[in-house]
């Protein structure tokens, strides 16, 4: 499936096939041949000034438009990039879009936005000049073919390492660590870790970070939840961090509407947020800034992510020299994250459990 962002400017003297003109009649009132015709509008020196004048006019008054596709053919090039994602619900995408797309529109290309596998032709057969990838439909190999074919490719969702590939990638391990510090730094003991998805590139790279953090802290209680990067994925955090309360505790959920999602679940319990259970995010997605408390979370600019991948495309389709590019994260304090408290309330609680049993 594609969507177009933005499409060439249709011309108002070529708006039906009855009406479009061809090189054939450019010749035919000319008097020369089309091959002559073909080099006059392409600036050939194979014809004489006067001659290529004579057809450039011709060409004005009839009102001629370039066939996009045989100019294309010809030439090897759309003037269209393409972006493969897995997903385009979110605020994460709607920035890193946002970023493309003015880069786009100032350097004079189209963006086609897709996902699915039957979209992925669009590379092998030259319908785009180039493809930025965060889809993990693509397979690392498939890349590697298409790039070895001299396709241009950056990706934001892995490490690969060819020179018709760039790399523009989050620093995720960076933004796990800051997120992981702040809440030991807060005095947690207990922490609880909602992942994401399995083989997602972020939440894998995230993982690795909060491993190494847990390494050098051995007296913190660590305990990883299955997630899928979903709201629903952090109501069903919630729900097992409520069955088996026994004191305070924070949660790092790898992304925010993951979070805001266990924030939600948390709020119909007894168990308040930046109370008993404090909370941190990934992404400081536009939404996080109207949760109560208003939730902490890794921040980076979404919109630079996707300005710089197209730039970067941009440079490779041109034969510019690149380095690969990493976009850094910054931490973002929110009353979501207080230190351990335990409430009289959860006290009571407890005891009714134990009383219970």
């Amino acid at each position: 499936m594609c969507q177009a962002f933005r499409y060439g400017r249709p011309d108002k003297h070529n708006r039906g096939a009855k009406n479009v003109v061809s090189i054939k009649d450019i010749a035919k009132q000319a008097g020369v041949s089309i091959s002559t015709v073909s080099y006059a509008l392409n600036g050939s020196n194979k014809v004489t000034d006067e001659t290529s004048s004579k057809i450039l006019a011709i060409a004005k008054e009839l009102n001629y438009v370039p066939n996009a596709a045989a100019r294309t053919l010809k030439k090897r090039e759309s003037k269209i990039l393409g972006v493969f994602l897995t997903d385009f619900s979110g605020d994460v995408y709607g920035d890193l879009l946002s970023g493309m797309k003015a880069v786009c529109n100032a350097q004079g290309y189209d963006l086609i936005v897709c996902s699915g596998k039957q979209s992925h032709r669009m590379l092998p057969e030259r319908m785009i000049d180039g493809a930025i990838i965060l889809d993990h439909t693509f397979a690392s190999e498939e890349l590697m073919q298409y790039a070895d074919r001299g396709h241009k490719i950056v990706v934001l969702d892995r490490e690969m390492d060819h020179p018709n590939i760039n790399q523009v990638l989050l620093d995720n391990k960076a933004g796990a660590t800051l997120a992981m510090e702040h809440l030991i730094e807060q005095g947690h003991k207990k922490i609880y870790v909602v992942t994401g998805p399995e083989g997602s590139f972020d939440s894998v790279q995230r993982m690795k970070a909060v491993r190494q953090v847990a390494e050098r802290e051995a007296d913190v209680e660590w305990i990883e939840i299955t997630g899928d990067f979903e709201k629903s994925g952090g109501e069903r955090a919630a729900d097992q961090i409520v069955q088996a309360y026994d004191g305070p505790a924070a949660v790092f959920c790898l992304n925010d509407e993951m979070a805001i999602g266990l924030c939600d679940r948390l709020a119909e319990s007894v168990l308040g947020v930046g109370q008993e259970i404090d909370v941190i995010g990934f992404d400081n997605i536009e939404l996080s800034k109207y949760v109560q408390p208003r939730l902490a979370s890794i921040d980076y600019s979404k919109r630079k992510w996707g300005s710089l991948a197209a730039e970067q495309l941009i440079k490779i389709i041109a034969g510019e020299p690149v380095d690969h590019e990493r976009i850094y994260v910054t931490l973002v304090e929110g009353g979501s994250v207080s230190g351990p408290i335990q409430s009289d309330s959860v006290i009571s609680m407890r005891n009714d459990r134990a009383v219970s049993y």
